[in-house]
């Protein structure tokens, strides 16, 4: 059994952090940010090879060019990377937002599931987040691991 018997009480510990890790509900989440973000991320890499692309021509090229011809490539080149830099800020803020937002839903379910099998196996007291040390017979993580994917399957 995964408890500790203290004075009649039955305490337990969860790992919050390993329970989020391995949820289905958390798995899941972070495909749907995947695939929300991925055609983003393609003109990203798109956009940086671009850049690359014309960072290169000059290199090359950048001797034998009119000093026109290479002042207009190196200011290009400046715009494409200040656009570069700003469209890398504005995804990662916008997948950081995305992510903070699963991650919300995912931590009131994962709270409502320790909550659960805690009652259902009689625990009298649960402690998660904060704890220094809980040996593997108070953690009862696994347990609320099995409840999530057993309620992702039930979706």
């Amino acid at each position: 059994m995964n408890s500790v018997l203290a004075e009649g009480l039955k305490i337990g510990a969860v790992n919050t952090i390993r329970v989020l890790e391995k949820s289905p509900q958390a798995i899941s989440a972070d495909a749907l940010i995947k695939k929300e973000f991925s055609s983003r991320d393609r003109a990203l890499v798109a956009q940086q090879k671009k850049t690359k692309s014309m960072e290169d021509r000059l290199a090359k090229d950048g001797a034998i060019m009119s000093e026109q011809e290479r002042k207009k490539l190196e200011r290009d080149i400046i715009t494409a990377r200040r656009d570069l830099k700003r469209d890398q800020d504005e995804f990662r803020e916008d997948v950081n937002f995305r992510f903070n937002e699963e991650r919300a839903k995912i931590q009131k379910e994962v709270f409502d599931a320790i909550q659960t099998v805690a009652k259902a196996n009689g625990y009298d007291l649960v402690l998660f987040d904060g704890v220094a040390y809980a040996s593997d017979k108070a953690d009862f993580s696994d347990l609320v691991i099995n409840y999530l994917k057993e309620k992702k399957q039930g979706q």
